[in-house]
C-alpha cells in the first residue's frame, strides 16, 4: 500500500458502514473514513471542499437521494468530478451498472456475501486507489 487515503463512504446501512471499518481494521490499513448515511450528506461534506476526499465508495439504494442522483450531481461540478468514485453494492443490476459508467463512475464492485470475500475485494479496491497517480499523498 502507497498512500493512505481519505475516504467518503456513502452509506446507509450501519451494518455494512461497521463492515467497512471492520475490514480496514482487519487490513491494518492508516486510512480515514469519513461517513454519510445518504447522497444529502455527502454533498454538505463535499461542498465544503476543505478537505476532499481521495476517494467515494458508493451504495447505488439509498434514501433522499439514490445512487446515481448522487453521482449526476458529482460529475456535474467541475471540481468534485475528479473524486474517483467506486460503487459498492449488491445491486448486479446491469441497467444501474451501465448508467454509472454512463455518468462517470471510476469502478462498479458488487459485495460478495462472505466477509472473506469482501476483505478481499475492499484490499483490492483500495490498493488499487493508493497506488494510483491521480491520488497524490
Amino acid at each position: 500500500m502507497d498512500k493512505k487515503l481519505t475516504i467518503l463512504l456513502i452509506e446507509d446501512d450501519m451494518i455494512e458502514v461497521m463492515k467497512l471499518n471492520r475490514t480496514i481494521s482487519k487490513l491494518d490499513y492508516p486510512h480515514k473514513i469519513i461517513e454519510a448515511n445518504n447522497g444529502e450528506d455527502a454533498l454538505k461534506i463535499l461542498y465544503k471542499k476543505d478537505r476532499l476526499p481521495d476517494i467515494i465508495l458508493l451504495d447505488l439504494n439509498m434514501p433522499k437521494l439514490n445512487g446515481i442522483e448522487f453521482l449526476s450531481i458529482l460529475k456535474n461540478d467541475n471540481e468534485l468530478k475528479y473524486i474517483p468514485t467506486v460503487i459498492l453494492t449488491t445491486s448486479n443490476n446491469r441497467k444501474d451498472m451501465l448508467e454509472c459508467y454512463k455518468i462517470g463512475v471510476s469502478g462498479y464492485v458488487i459485495k460478495p456475501l462472505k466477509f472473506n470475500d469482501y476483505v478481499e475485494l475492499i484490499k483490492r479496491v483500495l490498493d488499487y486507489w493508493s497506488a494510483n497517480e491521480l491520488i497524490k499523498g
